[in-house]
Protein backbone atom coordinates (compact mmCIF):
# COMPACT_ATOMS: atom_id res chain seq x y z
CA UNK A 1 0.00 0.00 0.00
CA UNK A 2 1.34 3.56 -1.22
CA UNK A 3 1.24 5.99 1.94
CA UNK A 4 1.66 9.90 0.75
CA UNK A 5 3.19 12.03 3.31
CA UNK A 6 0.64 15.30 4.06
CA UNK A 7 2.93 17.45 2.35
CA UNK A 8 2.79 15.45 -1.28
CA UNK A 9 -0.88 15.55 -0.32
CA UNK A 10 -0.70 19.46 0.19
CA UNK A 11 1.70 20.29 -2.97
CA UNK A 12 -1.35 20.47 -5.39
CA UNK A 13 -3.37 22.90 -3.31
CA UNK A 14 -0.31 25.19 -2.59
CA UNK A 15 0.25 24.88 -6.34
CA UNK A 16 -2.98 26.09 -7.38
CA UNK A 17 -2.60 28.87 -4.69
CA UNK A 18 0.31 30.38 -6.16
CA UNK A 19 -0.49 30.45 -9.56
CA UNK A 20 -2.13 33.84 -10.07
CA UNK A 21 0.78 35.37 -7.77
CA UNK A 22 3.80 33.69 -10.53
CA UNK A 23 1.55 34.56 -14.00
CA UNK A 24 1.26 38.14 -12.26
CA UNK A 25 4.87 38.23 -11.03
CA UNK A 26 5.80 36.77 -15.07
CA UNK A 27 3.71 39.74 -16.78
CA UNK A 28 6.00 42.32 -14.85
CA UNK A 29 3.40 44.87 -14.87
CA UNK A 30 2.26 45.68 -11.29
CA UNK A 31 3.72 49.25 -12.06
CA UNK A 32 2.34 51.24 -15.18
CA UNK A 33 3.53 54.63 -16.54
CA UNK A 34 3.33 57.15 -19.12
CA UNK A 35 6.22 59.37 -20.23
CA UNK A 36 5.82 62.80 -21.97
CA UNK A 37 8.30 61.22 -24.45
CA UNK A 38 9.65 58.05 -25.20
CA UNK A 39 12.45 56.67 -22.72
CA UNK A 40 15.66 57.23 -23.56
CA UNK A 41 15.92 52.83 -23.25
CA UNK A 42 13.66 50.01 -23.70
CA UNK A 43 15.13 48.52 -20.44
CA UNK A 44 16.96 50.13 -17.44
CA UNK A 45 16.74 49.56 -13.26
CA UNK A 46 14.93 52.28 -11.29
CA UNK A 47 14.97 51.46 -7.54
CA UNK A 48 15.30 48.01 -7.83
CA UNK A 49 13.06 46.85 -10.52
CA UNK A 50 13.99 46.43 -14.00
CA UNK A 51 11.66 49.05 -16.23
CA UNK A 52 10.38 47.86 -19.50
CA UNK A 53 9.49 50.36 -22.30
CA UNK A 54 8.01 50.66 -25.58
CA UNK A 55 8.20 54.60 -26.58
CA UNK A 56 6.04 56.39 -23.73
CA UNK A 57 4.66 53.29 -22.33
CA UNK A 58 6.64 51.47 -19.68
CA UNK A 59 6.11 48.52 -17.04
CA UNK A 60 7.46 46.84 -14.38
CA UNK A 61 6.93 44.62 -11.44
CA UNK A 62 6.66 45.23 -8.11
CA UNK A 63 9.32 46.94 -5.86
CA UNK A 64 9.70 47.09 -2.26
CA UNK A 65 9.52 50.83 -2.05
CA UNK A 66 6.39 53.11 -1.78
CA UNK A 67 4.82 54.20 -5.26
CA UNK A 68 5.56 57.74 -4.93
CA UNK A 69 9.38 56.78 -4.49
CA UNK A 70 9.10 54.46 -7.59
CA UNK A 71 7.16 57.00 -9.80
CA UNK A 72 9.85 59.55 -8.75
CA UNK A 73 12.81 57.38 -9.58
CA UNK A 74 11.39 56.33 -13.11
CA UNK A 75 10.89 60.76 -13.29
CA UNK A 76 14.77 61.08 -12.81
CA UNK A 77 15.59 57.64 -15.13
CA UNK A 78 13.46 58.20 -17.90
CA UNK A 79 11.54 61.85 -17.65
CA UNK A 80 8.31 63.46 -16.90
CA UNK A 81 5.93 61.03 -16.05
CA UNK A 82 2.17 61.87 -17.64
CA UNK A 83 0.43 59.20 -15.77
CA UNK A 84 1.36 56.03 -13.05
CA UNK A 85 -0.57 52.86 -11.84
CA UNK A 86 -0.12 51.14 -9.60
CA UNK A 87 -1.66 47.30 -10.06
CA UNK A 88 -4.28 49.36 -12.25
CA UNK A 89 -5.08 52.33 -9.77
CA UNK A 90 -3.65 55.38 -11.24
CA UNK A 91 -2.18 57.76 -8.57
CA UNK A 92 -3.89 61.61 -8.12
CA UNK A 93 -2.69 64.48 -9.78
CA UNK A 94 -1.33 65.78 -6.77
CA UNK A 95 0.72 62.64 -6.26
CA UNK A 96 2.01 63.13 -10.03
CA UNK A 97 2.92 66.51 -9.49
CA UNK A 98 5.35 65.13 -6.56
CA UNK A 99 6.34 62.63 -8.32
CA UNK A 100 7.71 64.74 -11.19
CA UNK A 101 9.36 67.09 -8.61
CA UNK A 102 6.34 69.61 -9.10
Amino acid sequence: MLKLSTAALALPFLAAALAPVAAGAASGSYYRAELASPAPKAKFVARDVVWSCDGTNCVAGRGTSRPLIMCSSLAREAGEVKSFAINGTAIAAEELARCNGK
